[in-house]
Protein backbone atom coordinates (compact mmCIF):
# COMPACT_ATOMS: atom_id res chain seq x y z
CA UNK A 1 0.00 0.00 0.00
CA UNK A 2 1.04 3.57 -0.40
CA UNK A 3 3.45 5.20 2.25
CA UNK A 4 2.27 8.36 3.22
CA UNK A 5 -0.78 10.84 2.29
CA UNK A 6 -1.98 13.97 1.84
CA UNK A 7 -5.17 15.50 2.20
CA UNK A 8 -7.06 17.41 -0.64
CA UNK A 9 -10.40 19.46 -0.44
CA UNK A 10 -12.00 17.74 -3.97
CA UNK A 11 -12.64 14.45 -5.24
CA UNK A 12 -9.82 12.42 -4.71
CA UNK A 13 -8.33 11.03 -7.89
CA UNK A 14 -5.18 10.26 -9.72
CA UNK A 15 -4.23 9.94 -13.04
CA UNK A 16 -1.57 7.66 -14.21
CA UNK A 17 0.72 8.25 -17.26
CA UNK A 18 0.51 5.93 -20.27
CA UNK A 19 3.61 4.06 -20.95
CA UNK A 20 2.76 3.29 -24.14
CA UNK A 21 2.32 7.38 -24.57
CA UNK A 22 -1.00 7.21 -24.95
CA UNK A 23 -3.80 8.73 -22.78
CA UNK A 24 -3.66 8.19 -19.09
CA UNK A 25 -5.78 6.15 -16.59
CA UNK A 26 -7.84 8.88 -14.55
CA UNK A 27 -9.68 7.38 -11.40
CA UNK A 28 -11.61 9.91 -8.87
CA UNK A 29 -13.49 9.17 -5.90
CA UNK A 30 -17.10 11.47 -5.83
CA UNK A 31 -18.55 10.05 -3.00
CA UNK A 32 -19.24 7.73 0.01
CA UNK A 33 -23.32 5.48 0.05
CA UNK A 34 -24.25 4.15 3.22
CA UNK A 35 -22.59 1.12 5.16
CA UNK A 36 -23.20 -1.89 3.26
CA UNK A 37 -25.05 0.15 0.51
CA UNK A 38 -22.41 -0.97 -1.90
CA UNK A 39 -22.98 -5.19 -1.53
CA UNK A 40 -26.92 -4.10 -1.62
CA UNK A 41 -26.89 -2.27 -4.79
CA UNK A 42 -24.61 -4.59 -6.88
CA UNK A 43 -27.07 -7.23 -5.49
CA UNK A 44 -30.52 -5.28 -7.03
CA UNK A 45 -28.55 -3.78 -9.92
CA UNK A 46 -27.09 -7.62 -11.09
CA UNK A 47 -30.55 -9.28 -10.89
CA UNK A 48 -32.19 -6.12 -12.55
CA UNK A 49 -29.42 -6.49 -15.19
CA UNK A 50 -29.74 -10.60 -15.80
CA UNK A 51 -33.15 -10.18 -16.63
CA UNK A 52 -32.55 -7.49 -19.27
CA UNK A 53 -32.84 -8.59 -23.04
CA UNK A 54 -29.56 -8.18 -24.18
CA UNK A 55 -27.68 -9.47 -21.12
CA UNK A 56 -24.47 -11.95 -21.33
CA UNK A 57 -22.45 -13.73 -18.85
CA UNK A 58 -19.09 -13.99 -20.04
CA UNK A 59 -15.89 -13.37 -18.98
CA UNK A 60 -16.51 -13.60 -15.46
CA UNK A 61 -18.38 -9.93 -15.98
CA UNK A 62 -21.69 -10.32 -16.43
CA UNK A 63 -23.27 -7.30 -18.96
CA UNK A 64 -26.04 -5.82 -20.66
CA UNK A 65 -26.31 -3.24 -23.33
CA UNK A 66 -28.47 -0.44 -22.26
CA UNK A 67 -28.13 1.25 -25.09
CA UNK A 68 -27.13 0.61 -28.62
CA UNK A 69 -25.47 2.88 -31.52
CA UNK A 70 -27.19 5.21 -33.96
CA UNK A 71 -24.90 5.12 -36.71
CA UNK A 72 -27.57 6.72 -39.14
CA UNK A 73 -27.44 9.77 -36.59
CA UNK A 74 -23.62 9.65 -36.54
CA UNK A 75 -23.79 8.12 -32.85
CA UNK A 76 -21.08 5.56 -32.50
CA UNK A 77 -21.62 5.39 -28.59
CA UNK A 78 -23.18 2.69 -26.71
CA UNK A 79 -23.76 2.25 -23.02
CA UNK A 80 -23.43 -0.65 -21.21
CA UNK A 81 -24.11 -1.52 -17.16
CA UNK A 82 -21.32 -4.90 -15.74
CA UNK A 83 -20.69 -6.31 -12.78
CA UNK A 84 -17.59 -7.88 -11.41
CA UNK A 85 -18.10 -10.84 -8.74
CA UNK A 86 -16.24 -11.72 -5.80
CA UNK A 87 -13.64 -14.13 -7.83
CA UNK A 88 -12.81 -10.80 -10.08
CA UNK A 89 -12.32 -11.05 -13.50
CA UNK A 90 -9.46 -11.45 -15.80
CA UNK A 91 -6.59 -8.82 -17.16
CA UNK A 92 -7.92 -8.12 -20.51
CA UNK A 93 -7.78 -4.84 -22.55
CA UNK A 94 -10.44 -3.11 -25.42
CA UNK A 95 -9.47 -1.10 -28.69
CA UNK A 96 -11.25 1.73 -28.17
CA UNK A 97 -11.33 3.97 -24.76
CA UNK A 98 -13.41 3.50 -21.68
CA UNK A 99 -15.14 5.94 -19.13
CA UNK A 100 -17.31 4.34 -16.73
CA UNK A 101 -18.79 5.10 -13.20
CA UNK A 102 -18.94 2.51 -10.55
CA UNK A 103 -20.42 1.25 -6.97
CA UNK A 104 -17.49 -0.64 -5.28
CA UNK A 105 -18.69 -3.59 -3.31
CA UNK A 106 -18.53 -3.63 1.01
CA UNK A 107 -14.93 -4.88 0.70
CA UNK A 108 -13.70 -2.08 -1.49
CA UNK A 109 -11.92 -2.78 -5.05
CA UNK A 110 -8.37 -2.89 -6.22
CA UNK A 111 -7.69 -1.65 -10.17
CA UNK A 112 -5.18 -2.88 -11.79
CA UNK A 113 -3.92 -0.80 -14.99
CA UNK A 114 -1.14 -1.64 -17.18
CA UNK A 115 -0.81 0.51 -20.27
CA UNK A 116 2.50 -1.27 -22.01
CA UNK A 117 2.22 -0.51 -25.85
CA UNK A 118 1.64 -3.73 -28.15
CA UNK A 119 5.07 -3.28 -29.37
CA UNK A 120 7.36 -2.85 -26.05
CA UNK A 121 4.98 -6.46 -24.86
CA UNK A 122 6.06 -8.14 -27.75
CA UNK A 123 9.75 -7.38 -26.89
CA UNK A 124 9.94 -8.15 -23.62
CA UNK A 125 6.74 -9.61 -21.03
CA UNK A 126 8.16 -7.99 -18.36
CA UNK A 127 7.33 -4.55 -19.57
CA UNK A 128 3.95 -5.81 -18.43
CA UNK A 129 4.78 -5.91 -15.31
CA UNK A 130 6.51 -2.38 -15.48
CA UNK A 131 3.68 -0.88 -16.51
CA UNK A 132 1.48 -2.27 -13.77
CA UNK A 133 -0.43 0.38 -11.36
CA UNK A 134 -2.89 0.01 -8.70
CA UNK A 135 -5.42 1.95 -7.48
CA UNK A 136 -7.70 0.89 -4.48
CA UNK A 137 -11.21 2.18 -3.75
CA UNK A 138 -12.80 2.30 -0.23
CA UNK A 139 -16.07 0.33 0.30
CA UNK A 140 -19.62 1.43 -0.72
CA UNK A 141 -17.85 4.30 -2.66
CA UNK A 142 -19.19 6.02 -5.85
CA UNK A 143 -16.38 6.58 -8.20
CA UNK A 144 -15.21 7.55 -11.82
CA UNK A 145 -12.81 5.10 -13.98
CA UNK A 146 -11.81 6.28 -17.57
CA UNK A 147 -8.45 5.05 -19.99
CA UNK A 148 -7.30 5.13 -23.36
CA UNK A 149 -7.05 2.42 -25.97
CA UNK A 150 -5.42 -0.76 -25.74
CA UNK A 151 -4.67 -0.20 -21.71
CA UNK A 152 -5.15 -3.75 -19.88
CA UNK A 153 -6.92 -3.55 -16.66
CA UNK A 154 -8.57 -5.89 -14.16
CA UNK A 155 -10.59 -5.52 -11.22
CA UNK A 156 -11.57 -7.48 -8.25
CA UNK A 157 -12.49 -6.79 -4.82
CA UNK A 158 -10.29 -6.15 -1.87
CA UNK A 159 -12.03 -9.41 -0.17
CA UNK A 160 -12.71 -12.24 -2.32
CA UNK A 161 -16.44 -12.52 -0.53
CA UNK A 162 -17.81 -9.43 -1.50
CA UNK A 163 -18.61 -8.35 -5.11
CA UNK A 164 -16.01 -5.89 -6.44
CA UNK A 165 -18.57 -3.37 -8.48
CA UNK A 166 -21.26 -2.54 -10.28
CA UNK A 167 -20.45 0.24 -13.15
CA UNK A 168 -21.91 1.94 -16.09
CA UNK A 169 -20.21 2.35 -18.94
CA UNK A 170 -19.77 4.74 -21.92
CA UNK A 171 -18.29 3.19 -25.20
CA UNK A 172 -17.46 6.82 -26.33
CA UNK A 173 -16.75 5.23 -30.32
CA UNK A 174 -17.28 1.81 -30.80
CA UNK A 175 -15.59 2.20 -34.26
CA UNK A 176 -12.39 4.05 -32.81
CA UNK A 177 -9.44 1.75 -32.33
CA UNK A 178 -7.83 -0.64 -33.68
CA UNK A 179 -10.38 -3.44 -34.12
CA UNK A 180 -9.98 -6.62 -36.05
CA UNK A 181 -12.12 -7.59 -38.88
CA UNK A 182 -14.23 -9.76 -37.08
CA UNK A 183 -15.25 -6.61 -34.21
CA UNK A 184 -16.10 -4.14 -36.75
CA UNK A 185 -18.68 -6.04 -38.95
CA UNK A 186 -20.07 -6.80 -35.37
CA UNK A 187 -20.10 -3.31 -34.72
CA UNK A 188 -21.52 -2.55 -38.23
CA UNK A 189 -23.51 -4.64 -37.37
CA UNK A 190 -24.95 -3.48 -34.42
CA UNK A 191 -24.75 -6.73 -32.59
CA UNK A 192 -21.31 -5.65 -30.37
CA UNK A 193 -20.78 -6.95 -26.88
CA UNK A 194 -18.23 -6.60 -24.33
CA UNK A 195 -17.57 -9.99 -24.57
CA UNK A 196 -16.89 -9.82 -28.32
CA UNK A 197 -15.25 -6.44 -27.96
CA UNK A 198 -12.39 -7.94 -25.42
CA UNK A 199 -8.93 -9.33 -25.87
CA UNK A 200 -7.73 -11.35 -22.47
CA UNK A 201 -4.25 -11.06 -21.29
CA UNK A 202 -2.11 -13.96 -23.42
CA UNK A 203 -0.78 -17.23 -21.04
CA UNK A 204 2.70 -16.37 -20.77
CA UNK A 205 2.20 -12.81 -19.41
CA UNK A 206 -0.48 -14.12 -16.99
CA UNK A 207 2.34 -16.82 -15.49
CA UNK A 208 4.47 -13.78 -15.25
CA UNK A 209 2.16 -11.50 -13.76
CA UNK A 210 1.46 -14.67 -10.98
CA UNK A 211 4.82 -14.71 -9.95
CA UNK A 212 4.76 -10.98 -9.22
CA UNK A 213 4.79 -10.14 -5.34
CA UNK A 214 1.44 -7.86 -4.56
CA UNK A 215 4.72 -5.29 -2.62
CA UNK A 216 6.36 -4.90 -6.33
CA UNK A 217 3.00 -3.03 -7.88
CA UNK A 218 2.99 0.58 -7.25
CA UNK A 219 -0.27 0.89 -5.39
CA UNK A 220 -2.35 4.40 -4.45
CA UNK A 221 -5.28 4.37 -2.66
CA UNK A 222 -8.25 6.70 -2.46
CA UNK A 223 -9.89 7.28 0.45
CA UNK A 224 -12.65 9.36 1.65
CA UNK A 225 -13.23 11.15 5.35
CA UNK A 226 -9.52 9.64 7.01
CA UNK A 227 -5.97 8.55 5.47
CA UNK A 228 -5.71 5.00 4.30
CA UNK A 229 -3.72 3.96 6.84
CA UNK A 230 -5.79 5.59 9.72
CA UNK A 231 -7.61 3.74 12.61
CA UNK A 232 -10.76 5.26 11.98
CA UNK A 233 -10.54 4.09 7.93
CA UNK A 234 -9.51 0.33 9.03
CA UNK A 235 -12.54 0.26 11.67
CA UNK A 236 -15.16 2.27 8.96
CA UNK A 237 -13.83 -1.01 6.68
CA UNK A 238 -14.30 -3.50 8.98
CA UNK A 239 -18.12 -2.64 10.08
CA UNK A 240 -18.85 -2.21 6.07
CA UNK A 241 -17.51 -5.58 5.88
CA UNK A 242 -19.59 -7.37 8.09
CA UNK A 243 -22.69 -4.99 7.52
CA UNK A 244 -22.36 -5.32 3.33
CA UNK A 245 -22.62 -9.01 4.21
CA UNK A 246 -25.50 -8.97 6.18
CA UNK A 247 -27.66 -6.69 3.71
CA UNK A 248 -26.98 -8.86 0.63
CA UNK A 249 -28.61 -11.51 2.03
CA UNK A 250 -31.60 -9.34 2.80
CA UNK A 251 -34.19 -10.45 0.34
CA UNK A 252 -34.64 -7.47 -2.44
CA UNK A 253 -37.07 -6.34 -4.99
CA UNK A 254 -35.61 -5.95 -8.17
CA UNK A 255 -38.74 -5.14 -10.05
CA UNK A 256 -39.84 -1.40 -11.75
CA UNK A 257 -41.84 0.50 -13.03
CA UNK A 258 -42.84 3.02 -15.78
CA UNK A 259 -45.57 5.41 -14.97
CA UNK A 260 -47.07 7.82 -17.73
CA UNK A 261 -49.02 10.83 -16.27
CA UNK A 262 -52.73 11.33 -17.73
CA UNK A 263 -52.35 14.66 -19.71
CA UNK A 264 -54.41 17.28 -20.19
CA UNK A 265 -56.10 16.46 -23.12
CA UNK A 266 -59.21 17.75 -23.93
CA UNK A 267 -62.25 14.89 -24.53
CA UNK A 268 -66.30 16.15 -25.91
CA UNK A 269 -68.86 13.84 -24.77
CA UNK A 270 -71.59 13.56 -27.24
CA UNK A 271 -75.17 11.55 -26.31
CA UNK A 272 -75.48 10.32 -29.62
CA UNK A 273 -73.31 8.03 -32.23
CA UNK A 274 -71.89 9.89 -35.34
CA UNK A 275 -73.31 8.97 -38.30
CA UNK A 276 -71.60 5.50 -39.90
CA UNK A 277 -71.00 3.50 -36.60
CA UNK A 278 -70.61 0.29 -37.01
CA UNK A 279 -73.03 0.24 -33.71
CA UNK A 280 -76.15 1.55 -35.67
CA UNK A 281 -75.80 -2.26 -37.69
CA UNK A 282 -74.70 -4.28 -34.02
CA UNK A 283 -76.90 -2.76 -31.56
CA UNK A 284 -79.80 -0.45 -33.01
CA UNK A 285 -81.06 0.30 -29.93
CA UNK A 286 -80.18 0.62 -26.11
CA UNK A 287 -82.42 0.45 -23.55
CA UNK A 288 -80.24 1.93 -20.95
CA UNK A 289 -77.03 3.71 -22.18
CA UNK A 290 -75.55 5.50 -25.51
CA UNK A 291 -72.95 7.85 -25.51
CA UNK A 292 -69.79 8.81 -27.71
CA UNK A 293 -66.46 10.71 -26.37
CA UNK A 294 -64.35 12.20 -28.94
CA UNK A 295 -60.42 13.61 -29.13
CA UNK A 296 -59.42 16.05 -31.92
CA UNK A 297 -55.56 15.40 -32.77
CA UNK A 298 -53.97 18.53 -34.34
CA UNK A 299 -52.08 17.81 -37.91
CA UNK A 300 -48.63 17.93 -35.81
CA UNK A 301 -49.63 15.31 -33.50
CA UNK A 302 -50.83 12.85 -36.32
CA UNK A 303 -48.20 14.02 -38.91
CA UNK A 304 -48.08 11.74 -41.83
CA UNK A 305 -50.40 8.14 -39.85
CA UNK A 306 -52.91 7.15 -41.86
CA UNK A 307 -56.58 6.26 -40.73
CA UNK A 308 -56.13 2.43 -39.99
CA UNK A 309 -52.22 2.57 -38.28
CA UNK A 310 -53.82 5.71 -36.07
CA UNK A 311 -56.66 3.47 -35.13
CA UNK A 312 -54.10 0.59 -34.20
CA UNK A 313 -51.89 2.55 -32.24
CA UNK A 314 -55.10 3.43 -30.03
CA UNK A 315 -56.11 0.37 -29.55
CA UNK A 316 -52.80 -0.53 -28.27
CA UNK A 317 -52.87 2.22 -26.10
CA UNK A 318 -55.82 0.94 -24.38
CA UNK A 319 -54.07 -1.74 -23.18
CA UNK A 320 -50.52 -0.54 -22.60
CA UNK A 321 -51.33 2.57 -20.86
CA UNK A 322 -54.50 2.31 -18.64
CA UNK A 323 -55.66 5.25 -16.71
CA UNK A 324 -54.84 3.75 -12.87
CA UNK A 325 -58.18 4.72 -11.14
CA UNK A 326 -59.99 3.14 -14.39
CA UNK A 327 -58.06 -0.27 -13.22
CA UNK A 328 -59.03 0.19 -9.71
CA UNK A 329 -62.36 0.51 -10.15
CA UNK A 330 -62.35 -2.67 -12.31
CA UNK A 331 -60.60 -4.13 -9.61
CA UNK A 332 -63.39 -3.26 -7.19
CA UNK A 333 -66.01 -4.07 -9.64
CA UNK A 334 -64.52 -7.78 -10.15
CA UNK A 335 -64.59 -8.40 -6.77
CA UNK A 336 -67.85 -7.43 -5.78
CA UNK A 337 -69.65 -9.36 -8.77
CA UNK A 338 -67.69 -12.31 -8.43
CA UNK A 339 -70.33 -14.42 -6.39
CA UNK A 340 -72.78 -13.42 -10.01
CA UNK A 341 -70.62 -15.38 -12.07
CA UNK A 342 -70.50 -11.95 -14.09
CA UNK A 343 -67.72 -11.75 -17.05
CA UNK A 344 -64.61 -10.09 -15.50
CA UNK A 345 -61.59 -8.01 -17.36
CA UNK A 346 -58.82 -5.97 -16.09
CA UNK A 347 -59.16 -3.24 -18.24
CA UNK A 348 -62.32 -0.61 -18.89
CA UNK A 349 -65.82 -2.37 -20.02
CA UNK A 350 -65.60 -0.38 -23.35
CA UNK A 351 -62.61 -1.84 -24.53
CA UNK A 352 -62.38 -4.88 -22.62
CA UNK A 353 -63.22 -7.49 -25.27
CA UNK A 354 -59.31 -6.09 -26.79
CA UNK A 355 -57.96 -8.88 -24.44
CA UNK A 356 -60.53 -11.35 -25.65
CA UNK A 357 -58.67 -15.00 -26.53
CA UNK A 358 -61.10 -15.65 -29.64
CA UNK A 359 -58.71 -15.05 -33.15
CA UNK A 360 -61.75 -15.18 -35.74
CA UNK A 361 -61.74 -11.76 -36.65
CA UNK A 362 -58.60 -9.52 -35.97
CA UNK A 363 -57.84 -5.96 -36.55
CA UNK A 364 -54.17 -5.06 -37.98
CA UNK A 365 -53.22 -9.02 -37.12
CA UNK A 366 -53.43 -9.03 -33.43
CA UNK A 367 -56.60 -7.12 -32.19
CA UNK A 368 -59.74 -9.20 -31.55
CA UNK A 369 -62.82 -6.98 -32.74
CA UNK A 370 -66.37 -8.31 -33.82
CA UNK A 371 -66.48 -5.69 -37.04
CA UNK A 372 -63.56 -3.78 -38.71
CA UNK A 373 -64.24 -0.61 -41.75
CA UNK A 374 -61.53 1.33 -42.99
CA UNK A 375 -61.12 4.13 -45.94
CA UNK A 376 -58.59 6.09 -46.77
CA UNK A 377 -59.78 8.44 -44.55
CA UNK A 378 -61.54 6.52 -41.91
CA UNK A 379 -61.52 3.13 -39.98
CA UNK A 380 -63.67 1.94 -37.09
CA UNK A 381 -63.56 -1.53 -35.42
CA UNK A 382 -66.60 -2.61 -33.25
CA UNK A 383 -65.74 -4.34 -29.69
CA UNK A 384 -68.21 -5.80 -27.30
CA UNK A 385 -69.23 -8.29 -25.79
CA UNK A 386 -72.71 -10.43 -24.10
CA UNK A 387 -73.19 -11.13 -20.55
CA UNK A 388 -76.59 -12.31 -18.34
CA UNK A 389 -77.48 -8.96 -17.32
CA UNK A 390 -76.72 -6.94 -20.64
CA UNK A 391 -75.08 -6.49 -23.84
CA UNK A 392 -72.46 -4.08 -25.13
CA UNK A 393 -71.06 -2.84 -27.86
CA UNK A 394 -67.91 -0.21 -28.58
CA UNK A 395 -67.01 1.39 -31.48
CA UNK A 396 -63.29 3.16 -31.55
CA UNK A 397 -63.06 5.28 -34.42
CA UNK A 398 -60.38 7.37 -36.32
CA UNK A 399 -61.34 10.11 -38.74
CA UNK A 400 -58.22 12.18 -40.88
CA UNK A 401 -59.54 15.48 -42.08
CA UNK A 402 -58.27 17.36 -45.02
CA UNK A 403 -56.57 19.92 -42.78
CA UNK A 404 -54.05 16.98 -41.30
CA UNK A 405 -56.07 17.06 -38.29
CA UNK A 406 -57.37 13.89 -36.91
CA UNK A 407 -61.28 12.71 -35.06
CA UNK A 408 -60.78 9.68 -32.68
CA UNK A 409 -63.99 9.10 -30.89
CA UNK A 410 -65.32 5.55 -28.24
CA UNK A 411 -68.63 5.25 -28.43
CA UNK A 412 -70.73 2.73 -26.44
CA UNK A 413 -74.25 1.55 -26.45
CA UNK A 414 -75.52 -1.06 -24.09
CA UNK A 415 -78.83 -2.85 -23.90
CA UNK A 416 -79.91 -4.42 -20.62
CA UNK A 417 -81.18 -8.19 -20.37
CA UNK A 418 -83.12 -7.81 -17.43
CA UNK A 419 -84.25 -5.39 -13.78
CA UNK A 420 -80.54 -6.00 -12.62
CA UNK A 421 -78.98 -5.02 -15.57
CA UNK A 422 -80.58 -2.02 -15.90
CA UNK A 423 -79.88 -1.27 -11.59
CA UNK A 424 -76.36 -1.78 -12.78
CA UNK A 425 -76.58 0.72 -15.82
CA UNK A 426 -77.96 3.09 -13.40
CA UNK A 427 -75.50 3.07 -11.03
CA UNK A 428 -72.76 3.26 -13.48
CA UNK A 429 -74.11 5.74 -15.73
CA UNK A 430 -72.96 9.15 -14.53
CA UNK A 431 -68.83 7.53 -13.27
CA UNK A 432 -68.85 6.04 -17.26
CA UNK A 433 -69.94 9.67 -18.92
CA UNK A 434 -67.78 11.81 -16.62
CA UNK A 435 -64.97 9.42 -15.98
CA UNK A 436 -64.11 5.82 -17.78
CA UNK A 437 -65.10 6.61 -21.22
CA UNK A 438 -62.86 9.88 -21.11
CA UNK A 439 -59.69 8.67 -19.22
CA UNK A 440 -59.53 5.69 -21.39
CA UNK A 441 -60.04 7.89 -24.97
CA UNK A 442 -57.41 10.14 -23.56
CA UNK A 443 -54.88 7.69 -22.33
CA UNK A 444 -54.75 5.81 -25.39
CA UNK A 445 -54.56 8.84 -27.44
CA UNK A 446 -51.39 9.55 -24.88
CA UNK A 447 -49.98 6.12 -26.33
CA UNK A 448 -51.00 6.52 -30.19
CA UNK A 449 -48.88 9.90 -30.18
CA UNK A 450 -45.84 8.79 -28.28
CA UNK A 451 -46.11 5.15 -27.96
CA UNK A 452 -42.23 4.81 -27.32
CA UNK A 453 -43.31 6.06 -24.23
CA UNK A 454 -45.00 2.90 -22.99
CA UNK A 455 -42.67 -0.04 -25.19
CA UNK A 456 -40.44 -0.77 -22.05
CA UNK A 457 -43.19 -1.57 -19.54
CA UNK A 458 -42.88 -5.35 -19.59
CA UNK A 459 -45.46 -5.34 -16.63
CA UNK A 460 -48.26 -4.05 -19.44
CA UNK A 461 -46.92 -5.96 -22.49
CA UNK A 462 -48.68 -9.27 -21.64
CA UNK A 463 -51.36 -7.74 -19.80
CA UNK A 464 -53.91 -11.31 -18.22
CA UNK A 465 -56.92 -12.10 -20.36
CA UNK A 466 -60.39 -10.67 -19.65
CA UNK A 467 -62.46 -13.79 -18.34
CA UNK A 468 -66.47 -14.70 -19.43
Amino acid sequence: MAASSRTVQTFPSVSLPSAAGGAPVEVALIAQLGIGAGDRLIADAGARQASHAEFLHALDEPSARLGAMHLMHGDASSLYSFVVGPGGHPFHRHATPRTFMAVSGSSGAELRFSTVGAADLDRDLGEFVDALRVVTVPPDCLFTVRFGSGTWHQFRPRKADHPALFALSCHTNELGGDLDPLQRNLILANAASIPALTDVLPEAVQTLLDGTSRSEIPTVALTLHAGHASMATAACSLIRDRVGRLRRRLPGRTDGYLGRTESRRTVTSHRKQPAGSLLDAALPVSRSHDDCVCVILSPREVRLATSAGLLAQVLEGFIENRPTGVSRLMALRNLLIAPLKLRTSPMGCPVSSLLSTDRSCLYAGRFPVLAQQSDAYSAQVLLGADDRHLVFRSCVRVNIHSDGSAHVSLGTRVSTRNLFGWLYMAAIDLAHRRYVAPSLLRMAVDHAVAPELAKPCSTLSNPPLATR
